[in-house]
Formats: C-alpha cells, sequence, structure tokens
C-alpha cells in the first residue's frame, strides 16, 4: 500500500518529531510511506473564522498534491475532520453559491481516503498490537474532534492497551474539551486557561507520568498548563508511544 503523510501545519513547524514517529511506525508495519513536498495548509484557520472562500485554494491544493495515493494518514484528528467533514460542505456551499461543481468534484477522490492515524491502523491495517514498548503510565485524553467529528471511539484505547509495559489509566472527564479550540484559545483566553486548568487537575488525579492524544494542538494547551502547574506530567503524541520499541525507545 502507497500511503501519503498529511503532517499538518502544527505538527511541521512545531512539531516534527511526530511525523518521524508516524513514518517510523508504519514503515514498520510495511506500508510504503511518501512525504508530498508541495503539501501546505488544509485552510482550517481560515475556514474556522469566516473566510471560507480564501479556503477554497489551500483544499484544492490538498486534493492535488494528495492524489493518486492509496490512503492519506494525518497525526491530527483535528485537520482529519476539516477534510472529511469540512470539505463536503465546502464543495456543496460553491455549487449552491452558482459557481459550479468543480470544487467538489475535485475534493471528492481524496475525502474518503483520508485518515486520522489510529483509523488507518486499526480500520485498513486491521492491527491493534503495532509491536510498542512505552514502560510508562499514560491517561489518555480525546481531543473534540476526533471525538465528536471523525467518531475514533476506542481505537485509540485498544491500540494503548496493546502497548507492552505502558499502564493506561482512566482521565476523569475525558470528554470535556481541553479549552484549545484554535483560535478559542486567543479570543477566549479567561475561559480557555480555566478549562485547561480543570484537564490538567483531572490529570494530576490519575498518577500518571504521561497524558497523551492523538493531536498536538490540544497536547501544546495542556502542556503549557501542565508545566505552569509544575505538574511533572509530560505531554507526548499518541504516534511517538506507538513508534517506540524497546530497540529505539521514545523520551
Amino acid at each position: 500500500m502507497r500511503a501519503a503523510l498529511f503532517l499538518t501545519c502544527v505538527n511541521d513547524t512545531l512539531y516534527p518529531g511526530t511525523g518521524r514517529a508516524v513514518v517510523k511506525l508504519l514503515s514498520r508495519l510495511g506500508v510504503d510511506v511518501d512525504f508530498p513536498l508541495g503539501q501546505t495548509c488544509c485552510g482550517q484557520p481560515h475556514y474556522n473564522t469566516g473566510y471560507r472562500h480564501q479556503a477554497e485554494p489551500l483544499a484544492r491544493r490538498y486534493a492535488e498534491v494528495f492524489a493518486g495515493y492509496d490512503a492519506i494518514v494525518t497525526p491530527s484528528g483535528s485537520c482529519g475532520a476539516m477534510v472529511r467533514e469540512l470539505y463536503p460542505r465546502m464543495g456543496e456551499r460553491a455549487r449552491a453559491e452558482g459557481r459550479g461543481g468543480s470544487l467538489a468534484d475535485t475534493l471528492a477522490p481524496v475525502v474518503p481516503k483520508t485518515y486520522e492515524l489510529t483509523e488507518f491502523l486499526v480500520d485498513v491495517l486491521g492491527v491493534t498490537d503495532v509491536g510498542a514498548y512505552y514502560p510508562h503510565k499514560v491517561t489518555y485524553h480525546p481531543t473534540c474532534h476526533g471525538l465528536r467529528s471523525l467518531g475514533l471511539g476506542g481505537r485509540p484505547y485498544q491500540l494503548l492497551r496493546a502497548v507492552e509495559g505502558l499502564e493506561l489509566v482512566e482521565l476523569p472527564g475525558a470528554e470535556e474539551c481541553c479549552g484549545f479550540g484554535g483560535t478559542f484559545a486567543v479570543k477566549n483566553a479567561a475561559v480557555s486557561a480555566a478549562m485547561g486548568a480543570d484537564k490538567v487537575s483531572n490529570a494530576a488525579a490519575t498518577g500518571a507520568g504521561v497524558l497523551c492524544a492523538a493531536d498536538n494542538s490540544c497536547l501544546m494547551h495542556i502542556g503549557g498548563t501542565m508545566a505552569r502547574l509544575h505538574t511533572g506530567i509530560r505531554p507526548v503524541h499518541l504516534a511517538e508511544i506507538l513508534a517506540s520499541t524497546k530497540e529505539d525507545p521514545a523520551r
């Protein structure tokens, strides 16, 4: 299978190690992974702040760059949801505005081939035990887009429970938003900070040394709060845990 890695802006700029972890993991599972250098932003920041028309060229770019692959894999439920949930809406809105169906037709082939990492592992590759080793006590935060838009459900938990050495503990209030929400954290800083503090308090109550999630944007927000409160808990992307082995352990 030939798959493309859609890394996303946040990971490319701030967390490139997550991308390397995805490539390491998928290569170990026999997937031929490519990284198309022409990839750019998917347009989510523009779309979510009301600039739908400005997001359309970025969506077209995504469709062009990732055309021809068997699957498109992203370590971000947020950007994965943009493609799967909002690209079809963009195409239909353009059609309704009398601008033809070209955008909808352009986006249609890539939408169903775009997978968040845990979806790809469980649903496409059919694996839950990826041969990982991670001897730490871990709690998992299901991010809003992964939980509500993509419906990841138990997939991340299945993968984590199969990791050798990992002790998975339940996060109280797991389904509550961490407060990041992209520009929400900027426009509503006080509310965002309070939500983040609640999430971190719940994480600390588990006694876990690691909090993991499938979105680095949320981990950035939660991790910053954990650092300011001196909790000693580390934010780690799920891909880095799954890529870790006894021979090449993660941090």
